[in-house]
């Protein structure tokens, strides 16, 4: 993914207000995962965008996921749902598969 998609991710979850959801990233190069972490305006994009293999973003109930995911399409972004989680892929390892959200159901 290019930088303007990600802070397209990054201004769409701020903008949720009350609704944000939790997000994790995991970088290139690392097999460390950070913390849950609500705060989209700065956090996020501290260090850049280049180097992430991939986010997870928590919801808590379905009209949370709803948002996010209404969001996810209009960026259309790659994601994979998870039960409570939806994982937008930055860089893809051969082999992976991954979804629209076109094409990811509401639950």
């Amino acid at each position: 993914m290019n930088h303007s998609k990600w802070e397209e991710l990054r201004l769409a979850m701020h903008s949720l207000g009350r609704n944000v959801p939790a997000w994790r990233i995991k970088h290139l190069g690392s097999e460390f995962v950070s913390d849950w972490d609500r705060e989209w305006f700065h956090h996020f994009s501290v260090g850049g965008y280049a180097s992430i293999e991939w986010v997870e973003i928590k919801v808590t109930d379905p009209a949370q996921a709803n948002l996010v995911l209404d969001a996810l399409r209009t960026i259309h972004l790659p994601v994979e749902r998870l039960p409570d989680v939806f994982k937008i892929i930055g860089h893809f390892r051969p082999g992976t598969w991954v979804d629209y959200p076109a094409n990811v159901p509401k639950r």
